[in-house]
């Protein structure tokens, strides 16, 4: 399984403006490249064409030759994924803005995107923790970095691959890839239903009930403080707002690791699998008030369901996504399924058995009895051979 780990690079007075001027020249140079694939090609920029037109004009430049082999693939990559997301549907219609939009004009890279390097151009010395790195002033030696001892583990028993250099808030980062092997996913003896939401983030089939009401209000506190320093306008006030630009993003992440790690917890100790309602494309389908629409949007529940699935792939759990229909309405003890019998958000009561209790501990309940029905279909052997 492969994941992400971060350490922040700690530059001197002297290495830090051979990043701050390699990966702005970098990042010229691909917005070059994609330009002349544009013009060339379209859409269905090639390696080897682009290595022909652009190769010797970015050694001229000053890249070295590993470097420039990375812009162009970099490029050519980028439009890979642009014709992928189109060929997908996730740019729209043929018809739509955003597409027409995209297939318009060239790629263009930010000044401070980040960058790939391989082996070549990158390497570690974990003892002392500290990094060598190409830039376009020669390779920048010694460069400290610094990460938890837990990080620094992981990148010396598992990293492997390629590493990007990010530019962000003012700081220095590499992000590296490590590769770790995954545990067998274990046989279940039942699993936990989990139903997320705005209010409660997450609630268990075994009661367990991870609230929002906390987080709900810090946003809210977030949002005010946001429309106060822009309602100033001052120089002060934007240095601010940059500042805190993502701290909310940042407190809604921590909180989701916690809930993660307490479900994917109980689950490992019990010997269950997890399961989780199947909600993607839910903005697209719910219609709310302007009032809420905020609300909403910056609702973190595919960010939950990542974390626990990739929880889960690290811990050997099992884990399914089962079909959300009617999981609030459907009474998990006969089976009636009516709108009426969940006459608030908060409250279930089947109108046909009599059935009452939290909704969304009802709806974690149903989720759990077909997640139940889903494994047993998917872990059936094959039928014999007529």
């Amino acid at each position: 399984m492969k994941l992400v780990v971060q350490v922040k690079l700690q530059p001197d007075a002297v290495q830090a403006p051979a990043f701050e001027r390699t990966l702005p020249a970098i990042n010229d140079a691909a917005h070059w490249v994609s330009t002349i694939a544009f013009e060339g090609f379209g859409l269905k920029a090639d390696v080897r064409e682009l290595r022909k037109l652009c190769y010797g004009e970015l050694k001229a430049r000053g890249f070295g030759a590993q470097a420039s082999q990375h812009i162009i693939k970099r490029v050519a990559d980028a439009y890979t994924t642009l014709r992928a997301n189109i060929r997908a549907g996730n740019l729209g219609s043929q018809t739509s803005k955003r597409r027409r939009k995209a297939e318009s004009k060239p790629i263009v890279f930010r000044k401070h995107a980040a960058h790939t390097y391989d082996d070549r151009c990158l390497s570690w010395t974990y003892d002392a923790r500290t990094a060598s790195i190409w830039t376009l002033d020669g390779r920048v030696k010694n460069v400290p970095f610094a990460c938890p001892p837990e990080v620094l583990k992981e990148l010396v028993e598992h990293r492997r691959g390629e590493s990007d250099l990010v530019f962000r808030d003012g700081k220095w980062f590499l992000i590296a890839t490590i590769d770790v092997s995954e545990p067998e996913v274990y046989e279940p003896v039942d699993f936990i239903g989990v139903d997320r939401g705005i209010v409660n983030l997450a609630t268990t089939s075994d009661g367990d009930n991870h609230q929002g009401r906390r987080l709900g209000r810090y946003r809210r506190w977030q949002t005010r403080k946001r429309a106060e320093l822009q309602a100033k306008q001052t120089r002060s006030a934007k240095q601010r707002l940059k500042k805190r630009a993502k701290k909310e993003a940042r407190h809604a992440t921590h909180i989701n690791h916690k809930i993660s790690q307490a479900v994917v917890a109980v689950a490992q100790r019990t010997e269950r699998g997890i399961a989780l309602e199947e909600l993607r494309g839910i903005r697209a389908r719910v219609t709310v008030s302007r009032d809420r629409r905020a609300r909403l949007s910056s609702w973190p529940f595919h960010q939950l369901g990542e974390f626990i699935a990739y929880k889960c792939r690290q811990a050997g759990v099992p884990f399914v996504e089962v079909d959300p229909a009617y999981t609030s309405q459907r009474c998990p003890r006969c089976g009636h399924t009516e709108r009426a019998n969940r006459r608030t958000r908060d409250l279930f009561s089947c109108r046909r058995c009599g059935l009452a209790g939290p909704a969304d501990h009802v709806a974690g309940v149903n989720v759990r009895n077909r997640a139940r029905s889903a494994w047993v279909f998917v872990n059936m052997p094959d039928p014999a051979p007529a």
